[in-house]
């Protein structure tokens, strides 16, 4: 194994680790908090890290095993439910990251009637949805024998053998891709950029109430004003910087995986089976960035994360306390005697 197998199979180890803890995490949170699980938005995380979590248990060990044995690492039925599992989970996460954002655009856009709109029962059956049209694609597969080991990718994914079925196959690997991360990404922007827009509005609105506030207050303190331009500054950037978070992780870790995948249709170009493992890389730290990107790094969850760590130390420290009270009262009970 050489230097760039090493750092493939090392990345792959970091990714692995970083989705397991994050993604075990925010199920916790989930697990912990009644009030998060009350709230629509929960199912949608839900099936995003169950699929993440899957991805990392199943896909990831399988392909690592791949890049370092340089040769299919499972046999052929543990290696086609691997690929179905990855072409489905591949598919769910993007459809789930556009199911996110629509319900932010509900939200924002909709904020008196979002309750009525986005219920409990409308975001189930959108995970359903999401459900049935990721597993259609993959069905299809095991149908066409489409599924296997890709020496390019290292790993058990979409793939054909056949020179007669190469036309095909190319038509339903561009159909595939043009119905889950093509659409997933035209309503990621749709949506998004709808909400980009409402907040710049309402910015507007308290950026005018500010001024006249400022103008008002004559012997305010210039150290007061200059924290409330600061802070009239950040509040333009907050929804941008979000967004961009959002479409920015979605395009950078799935787009170059994608790509290789149509490029790789065209034998004009000849492609590195590095670069084929990178890209899979790419697409695998969406697991691992998933979590941060949509939950850990909210408020909610930065909350039940710290109860949770409280509840942990509270019964260590009780655990301890009464430990320390045991062999004390141990030691002082051959000294009476």
């Amino acid at each position: 194994m050489n230097s760039w197998d090493a750092g493939l199979a090392g990345l792959l180890v970091g990714t692995m680790g970083v989705s397991l803890l994050s993604n075990a995490l925010v199920l916790l949170c989930l697990l912990h908090s009644a009030d998060i699980r009350r709230q629509a938005p929960a199912l949608f995380t839900l099936n995003l890290t169950c699929g993440n979590l899957l991805c990392t248990v199943v896909n990831m060990p399988l392909t690592l095993a791949g890049v370092v044995a340089q040769r299919q690492p499972a046999g052929d039925r543990l290696c086609r439910l691997a690929a179905f599992l990855d072409t489905f989970l591949a598919a769910n996460s993007m459809l789930s990251m556009a199911a996110l954002s629509i319900d932010r655009w509900v939200a924002v856009v909709f904020p008196l009637s979002y309750r009525a709109k986005m219920r409990l029962r409308d975001a189930a059956l959108m995970v359903a949805y999401t459900w049935l049209h990721a597993l259609a694609f993959p069905a299809a597969a095991v149908v066409l024998s489409w599924l296997g080991f890709h020496q390019l990718y290292a790993s058990c994914t979409l793939c054909s053998r056949r020179p007669d079925e190469r036309l095909r196959f190319a038509v339903f690997t561009g159909a595939f891709h043009a119905l889950s991360f093509l659409l997933s990404f035209v309503v990621l922007c749709c949506t998004y950029f709808k909400v980009l827009k409402v907040a710049r509005f309402h910015c507007r609105r308290i950026d005018v109430i500010t001024m006249q506030t400022l103008v008002l207050l004559v012997d305010i303190h210039p150290s007061v004003r200059e924290r409330c331009l600061e802070e009239q500054r950040r509040r333009r950037q907050r929804a941008t910087k979000k967004i961009s978070t959002f479409i920015g992780t979605f395009l950078v870790c799935f787009a170059p995986y994608v790509i290789t995948r149509l490029v790789e249709l065209s034998s004009a170009v000849p492609i590195s089976s590095h670069w084929g493992v990178l890209s899979k890389c790419l697409a695998y730290s969406k697991a691992a960035s998933d979590p941060f990107v949509y939950s850990l790094l909210r408020h909610q969850y930065r909350k039940s994360c710290k109860e949770i760590l409280n509840r942990v130390l509270h019964r260590r420290s009780l655990r301890s306390s009464g430990l320390t009270r045991d062999s004390h009262s141990q030691n002082i009970l051959p000294a009476s005697e």
